[in-house]
């Protein structure tokens, strides 16, 4: 048998979640096959590219068990679409006239590498289906296992992405202390913008790990800092629709009763309408290589504040945004278990030569396997029929009435 050598590497977005499966490959690659080689390159795809690596040390693999304690990646991130020669020519890391997919062929193979990690989200892990099937086709003999990152938990058909439960804990954390900011001012709007281009799990999950939280604190009766304080009176998804002037006056009453309205806001709600709304002024929208409208452009939570702040009377209005917070955090007790599951499959396909993507497959009833590439794509929509949120929403619907 050819000598095995492992590469590996992180892109798109961060989550709270890749430290710790970059630590667990290397620890568990040390374990059972401790002779193979391993490198990560740098940054992303760009790192392939450009051959920027870091070879893994046997000091970097006693000491992997430390990055299960830290956010961010170890080994840096990038957004890199494969396919997008013309993007990357535009930023050096091919020449004008190269294939992207055939000069991260020629690195992987030129490097000795067998077996490449991808661990990133559906934009990392398509790409990486891109070049597994490109290494295919051309007689490359390498096996390629991607593992699900996003905090937005939106990778069909996972069931649960790897960063997510991490992230909405920490959003929620951080908007325990927004929270205050109530009582600041009389007749104070605060909207809450949590992250989720497409779905909105992950404002939905913070929300109610929010409600879980504020449940469980103590308060002294009489006076303003109380549970009402920490409410929430309305959530927006990308999933959900609502009618503008009926909310403003519902929530108007909130204002008037309480002298304070929160709202948790995905920053995909209302986006394709905002988007339209821009481009009809003639703007140029921002977009991504893989084509996506560059979210930090649009700013949702503005344009929520925009629209009700005046209906509602408030004197006072502000946009706090968890996202950089809660998606650099390290990964939770929930996400690291889900991790090492998902690591040790993954060096066990991979040492079986059998690519694809770890994860719950919900087509199969959701039992952890190596997901076939072609099947993994982005877009997956919150599923608001769940029973969790059902209860959240009354939840909320109750603090609501109770206002009244």
């Amino acid at each position: 048998m050819p000598k095995q050598k492992v590469a590996m590497l992180t892109a798109g977005g961060l989550a709270p979640c890749l430290s710790s499966a970059v630590g667990g490959l290397i620890e568990r690659y040390t374990d059972i096959a401790p002779d193979i080689e391993m490198v990560a390159y740098r940054s992303g795809y760009q790192g392939l590219l450009l051959a920027d690596r870091i070879p893994i040390t046997p000091d970097m693999r006693e000491k992997a068990h430390v990055l299960h304690r830290h956010g961010g990646s170890p080994i840096g991130n990038s957004r890199v679409k494969l396919t997008n020669a013309a993007d990357c020519v535009k930023r050096g890391l091919v020449k004008e006239g190269e294939n992207p997919l055939r000069v991260a062929a020629e690195r992987l193979a030129s490097d000795g590498i067998t077996i490449l990690h991808t661990i990133g989200g559906d934009d990392t892990n398509t790409t990486a289906a891109d070049l597994a099937a490109y290494l295919g086709a051309n007689g490359y003999d390498l096996t390629v296992v991607g593992l699900p990152k996003t905090v937005d938990n939106d990778v069909v058909p996972i069931r649960q992405s790897l960063g997510a439960w991490t992230a909405a804990e920490y959003g929620a954390r951080f908007f325990d202390h927004v929270s205050n900011e109530q009582s600041a001012a009389p007749r104070t709007l605060v909207v809450h913008e949590v992250m989720g281009r497409h779905c909105g799990w992950l404002t939905a999950a913070t929300a109610r790990s929010y409600i879980q939280m504020t449940e469980d604190k103590e308060f002294v009766d009489g006076f303003m800092m109380n549970q009402q304080l920490k409410s929430i009176d309305g959530l927006y998804l990308p999933e959900t629709a609502f009618d503008l002037h009926k909310e403003a006056e519902r929530l108007r009453s909130v204002m008037d009763t309480t002298g304070f309205v929160t709202l948790f806001v995905s920053e995909g709600a209302c986006l394709d309408a905002i988007v339209s709304e821009r481009e009809a002024a003639g703007e140029s929208v921002k977009r991504d290589a893989f084509g996506h409208v560059k979210i930090d452009t649009i700013n949702v939570g503005n344009w929520f504040t925009k629209q009700f702040a005046a209906l509602l009377g408030a004197e006072r209005s502000m946009v706090q945004k968890s996202g950089y917070y809660a998606r650099s955090a390290p990964a939770n007790a929930d996400d690291l278990r889900l991790i090492q599951g998902m690591v040790d499959l993954a060096v066990e396909s991979a040492l079986n030569k059998v690519s694809g993507v770890t994860g719950h497959d919900v087509d199969q009833g959701g039992k952890l396997r190596t997901i076939e590439f072609p099947r993994i794509s982005g877009g997956k929509h919150f599923d608001t029929s769940v029973k969790w949120f059902g209860e959240m929403m009354d939840v909320i619907g109750q603090k609501w009435a109770a206002a009244h």
